[in-house]
């Protein structure tokens, strides 16, 4: 582990080296351990693999196997991820074949060994464990993800998962706040957020401004969620934390809508910023336009996300986010906006040029990084509308 720590710190600014430690690299591959069995249990269990004993193509095992022609995505996602583990063959012409017996490995030795190594990233597993559970009925069309995952009972798993106390999540906190402060014209003085969700972006992203000596130079920081339970759990982590702060307001806003219609008026902002929520917008063309509508002349996006890095690549995150539909089934668009889920870096800059910005930066060097880790998933990016 840190070999290759030290191999990708190479190619990161140096804030960010202490979050990408050995102990990190080592957290990330025991969650993709963990996901992995889990794929080949719910693969199992949903009828996928007796299903690919002869070749198929994902629609054609999906048929087989029973499942709803709605959780199309997810079944390719599982046969692809497992593929490209080995468990299932996979010829040039994208079909897929069970050739033998499935590796007989329990995901409770991996959740064992995390809680030895770091315990701090357990709420990733919970996550991850819940969506396992009842996958194979969401495949069969039996329950919706939102039920799965969304129920008000589940909130307390989404509040522990989206937190700067587990590390597998915080450092898309990290990675976006240090961009954020790098990227920042001095002049900006107003901040839009948008999908804030709980408040752990918001947080990193005020604590790194305040410990630069920024944070009073901001005039104004608008904090938008679209889900008032989120919303209400935002406002108050913020409110505990910078007790007294005038400068932060807070609200609802869609960013499937327009903006004007929701009180975010064009060019009233210096910068947009958001964490891992771009990547769910229904149209990424039409939210990029609002984007830079709202923006003033020169003001800046800055964006932290979750990114593939390299096209048709499988990363775990996707297997409990591929239950949802609005991750898995936005708008296409057949140059940047290929699929569901993550983008590539390159996708990202093809989308922000054909949006019309320009200034295009990826934080860090994702290129470089892939090389020596291939599964290294976060980047912030940054972009400005033109004058």
């Amino acid at each position: 582990m840190a070999r290759i720590a030290q191999a990708v710190a190479r190619h990161l600014p140096e804030a960010l080296v202490p979050v990408f430690t050995p102990g990190f690299a080592r957290s990330h591959l025991l969650l993709d351990e963990f996901v992995f069995r889990l794929t080949v249990r719910v693969a199992a269990a949903a009828g996928l693999v007796e299903a690919a004993r002869e070749w198929g193509t994902g629609d054609e095992i999906l048929e087989r196997a029973g499942l709803d022609p709605r959780s199309r995505v997810p079944v390719d996602w599982m046969l692809r991820h497992l593929a490209a583990r080995g468990v299932l063959a996979r010829d040039d012409a994208g079909r897929f074949r069970c050739d033998g017996a499935l590796p007989d490995l329990d995901p409770a030795e991996v959740l064992a060994e995390q809680r030895r190594h770091d315990p701090a990233c357990l709420p990733a597993y919970a996550l991850a464990e819940t969506a396992a559970r009842d996958y194979p009925q969401f495949l069969q069309g039996k329950r919706s993800g939102d039920d799965i995952l969304l129920a008000p009972a589940r909130l307390p798993l989404w509040s522990a998962y989206f937190s700067n106390d587990n590390p597998l999540y915080a450092v898309n906190n990290r990675v976006g706040a240090v961009a954020l402060e790098a990227w920042l014209a001095p002049e900006a003085t107003t901040i839009l957020e948008l999908g804030g969700g709980l408040a752990s972006g918001a947080l990193a992203a005020l604590e790194r401004l305040a410990a630069a000596g920024r944070l009073a130079r901001i005039e104004r920081y608008r904090f938008t969620e679209l889900v008032p339970a989120f919303l209400q759990r935002g406002q108050r982590r913020l409110q505990e934390r910078f007790p007294g702060l005038s400068s932060v307001t807070f609200g609802r806003l869609d960013m499937n809508r327009p903006f004007a219609a929701q009180g975010v008026e064009p060019g009233s902002t210096s910068a947009v910023y958001a964490v891992n929520t771009l990547h769910v917008a229904h149209d990424l063309a039409f939210t990029l336009g609002e984007i830079r509508a709202a923006l003033r002349p020169g003001g800046q996006l800055i964006v932290s996300e979750g990114v593939r890095p390299w096209p048709g690549q499988t990363l775990y995150p996707e297997f409990v986010f591929n239950v949802m539909e609005t991750f898995r089934a936005p708008r296409l668009h057949p140059v940047y906006r290929p699929t569901g889920g993550f983008l590539t870096p390159g996708q990202w800059t093809l989308a922000l040029e054909a949006a019309g910005f320009r200034d295009i930066r990826v934080l860090p060097d994702i290129d470089r990084i892939r090389e020596v880790f291939p599964t290294f998933y976060v980047a912030a990016l940054g972009a400005v509308s033109p004058a």
